[in-house]
Order: C-alpha cells, then structure tokens, then sequence
C-alpha cells in the first residue's frame, strides 16, 4: 500500500520510540529510514524498524548514550557513539565534519562503537546539502564470501558520496561492495519474489535465486569488489580500533549488547581547491552530459549515477511511498515486536 512520507516517519518515529528511544532520537532514525524508502532503497527503510525495536528494547541499543567528539588533529576527529543508535552518532557525526571542513578544508571523522546505521546517502547528503564533498564508508557483520572463498569473512560494506551542483541539485551515489546489499535480500522474503543468480549462494556455495537459501553474499566485479570491501572493513573497523572482518558482530547474534560498529566521514570543502562557482557548475555540466549520451539498444536514456533513485523520491514524495502491507500492520498495531530476530542465523528473515 502507499503511505506519504510524514505519515510514514510519524509511524516509524512512533514505534521507535515505543521501544525506548527519546522522540529525539527516533525521529532522527525515522528520517534516515524514510529517506531510505522515499529513494526506492527499501533494504534500508520500513522494513527495519522491527528488528531496530527489539534491539532497542533489550538494551542493545543504548538508549541514553554519552556521546563524545574528541578532535585528534585539524582535520581529524574521533566521535564516540557509546553504542546508541546509529543513525544518530553518524548524523551529528557528519555534522561536525562539516563545520571542521568549513574551517580547515578537509574532515575525517570516524564514527565508532556505533549500531546500525543505515543508506548511507542520507550522510554525505548532509555534507552536499551545505555544499561540501561528502564520502562515508562503514562496515557490517560477515556475510560476504571472499573471492574465491566457499565461508563468509567481510560484510557489505557499503560506500556513499555526494557532492553539490548549482543551485539545490546535487549528485548522489551510494552502494554495497556486494552486487546487492543484504537488506536487498530482506525486501525480496518480504515480498516473496525471487532475486537473480548473481547475488548471492547457498549453504554449498551455489548460486540461488532462492532469497530464502542465501548463505552468502557475492563481492560486486569479483576480486575488484573483495578488494573494496577490504579497504572499507580498514577504515572504518581496523583504523577505529573495533572489531574486523570475521570478528564483527553479527546482526542477530544478541540483541542485549551493542553492536560496536564503525563508520568513516570524509568531507571536502571545494573552496579550498578550486572555484566553489565553477566546480558545481562543472557538476551540473556532468550531469547534463551524462544524460545527453547517446542510449544503447532498448534504453531510453543514460542516467548518471544515483539519478534513478533521486527520480523515484520525486515520485514517491508525490504519490506515496510503497510499502508491503505486513510491514504497514506491523507499524500501526501496539506490538514493540512481533518476530523475534535475537539469537537468530545472520542470514534469518
């Protein structure tokens, strides 16, 4: 069924915070998870909000955190989300980010011993929307299969960024190192649909098309995505001093403890390289000419990256947001839960 988006976030904030989180913080999740469902990005949005509720209702999700900002150099800073919510820390995380890069240039602030955070490209947003360059990379439990490799080590680790054009356009991409994100998976059970071949294998290492078999998630390009994930399990886990790779807390494992998971903001502030005029005048130019490429056989046009899912929020923000009708029962019924996610297999519904 389709719900506009306050209707939405009022739902998602009300359930939130029913399971313990103040007003505050649940809208803020709310706004990360609509943001998420508005762009078409469902893995990320609704269909999250029961498993976040029993987390938080166990305490595994702190929900009174002590969070602190310790700047470590001009440019580098350390925020501590004492394993609250994750969308917070890493909201007033990139906030700080910002203001640092105002000031000096460049910000690198990693975001740790946070819990889930969500899309990504709610947080380089952030940093576009006050006319910066904004990159945020983050880790994620083991559910990736290396490169040649039959047991998962790595998670999705995902990579976002965004930067501003003229006037209030801005250039948006966000991605999982895995040909999808997990949460994609989710949002297929949902819906009972089945996912392609390429995404993912089963408990022997097969691919399946079966979303209810995966055991594995699949590096995007092979070893040129096994390399990427690599890269962000490094710095957002081993440069935060966390837990990495295989020793990353799994999602479901116990829903009483903090997830202890890291994230890395990284802000650029064109002023100081160039013409701030011209460099969102050559992005508006890039997005232009992306679209005026001539389309191949059976496309109608050539979009540039993340202006698919920047289509479909003008769409859903006009019509309604689609979502599965368990998923809206769910929402507007009393339950702080109705399935139990704790203790369960990484890869359960």
């Amino acid at each position: 069924m389709k719900v506009s988006k306050q209707q939405l976030h009022q739902l998602i904030q009300n359930k939130i915070h029913s399971a313990g989180l103040s007003q505050e913080h649940a809208g803020i999740v709310a706004d990360v998870l609509v943001h998420a469902d508005a762009r078409g990005i469902h893995s990320h949005g609704a269909v999250r909000v029961e498993y976040y509720s029993e987390r938080i209702s166990k305490g595994g999700t702190n929900n009174d955190p002590h969070f602190t900002f310790e700047k470590t150099g001009p440019c580098s800073a350390v925020f501590d989300g004492d394993n609250g919510a994750g969308h917070v820390a890493a909201k007033l995380g990139m906030d700080h980010a910002i203001e640092m890069a105002k000031e000096n240039g460049v910000a690198v602030v990693g975001v740790r011993r946070i819990g889930h955070s969500g899309a990504l490209s709610y947080f380089v947003q952030q940093a576009a929307h006050a006319g910066m360059i904004g990159i945020s990379v983050c880790q994620s439990d083991p559910m990736v299969v290396p490169y040649g490799g039959a047991e998962v080590y790595y998670g999705t680790n995902p990579i976002a960024f965004s930067a501003p054009a003229e006037g209030d356009d801005i250039m948006t991409f966000d991605m999982a190192t895995t040909v999808q994100a997990w949460g994609k998976v989710l949002d297929a059970r949902s819906r009972n649909v089945p996912i392609p071949d390429t995404w993912a294998v089963d408990s022997e290492g097969n691919n399946t098309t079966d979303p209810f078999a995966v055991s594995g998630l699949l590096p995007i390009a092979g070893p040129k995505g096994y390399g990427l994930m690599m890269m962000v399990d490094i710095l957002s886990g081993v440069l935060l001093g966390l837990p990495f790779g295989k020793h990353v807390s799994s999602m479901y494992h116990d829903l009483s403890a903090g997830r202890e998971l890291g994230q890395l903001h990284i802000v650029l502030n064109p002023s100081y390289f160039t013409n701030e005029v011209t460099f969102r005048k050559h992005i508006s130019q890039v997005m232009r000419e992306l679209n005026e490429i001539k389309p191949a056989p059976g496309v109608k046009q050539v979009l540039y990256p993340g202006q698919g899912s920047h289509m479909r929020e003008i769409e859903n923000e006009k019509n309604g947001i689609d979502i599965v009708d368990d998923i809206y029962q769910y929402l507007i019924s009393d339950d702080i839960y109705q399935r139990s996610y704790d203790h369960k297999d990484p890869f359960a519904s």
